[in-house]
């Protein structure tokens, strides 16, 4: 699958895969920022993505990011539609209690193209009976 890119800065560079078979594709950041602890900011990538019909992207954190620095995408996954043109950012935390510095060119996200179904929503008095039923927030339990 191709999909266009569109470049709103010189230094903004494509997503790329890092691996034979990644499932998601490094965002990279177009600006520098300096993440105080507590702070979050939407960081810019540079880049508008032209996703095709049926089809939608998600925005990812990095594992790596999270687990050695606390960095989290704050509205994880973010969806980018397949109808919408403008940048792309990435809603970013640090959830640490040090200053995290991004620069231009930073891998700060994973973007993974995958279908989107539209469904027919429509009202109805009953719903199908499952074991599960109604419990939810934890209702299964930890084990």
């Amino acid at each position: 699958m191709k999909i266009k890119v569109k470049k709103f800065f010189p230094q903004a560079e494509l997503p790329e895969y890092k691996s034979k078979n990644a499932a998601g594709a490094d965002l990279k950041s177009s600006e520098h920022v300096d993440l105080e602890p507590g702070q979050r900011h939407a960081v810019r990538t540079g880049l508008a993505i032209e996703i095709p019909p049926g089809y939608q992207g998600e925005v990812r954190p990095r594992s790596g990011l999270c687990l050695k620095h606390g960095l989290m995408v704050m509205n994880a996954p973010g969806t980018i539609d397949a109808d919408y043109r403008g940048e792309v950012k990435v809603i970013l935390y640090n959830a640490s209690s040090t200053k995290f510095s991004i620069k231009p060119g930073d891998r700060i996200a994973q973007l993974i193209i995958s279908p989107a179904v539209q469904a027919e929503f429509t009202y109805s008095e009953n719903l199908s009976d499952t074991t599960r039923g109604a419990g939810g927030f934890g209702h299964t339990g930890l084990s």
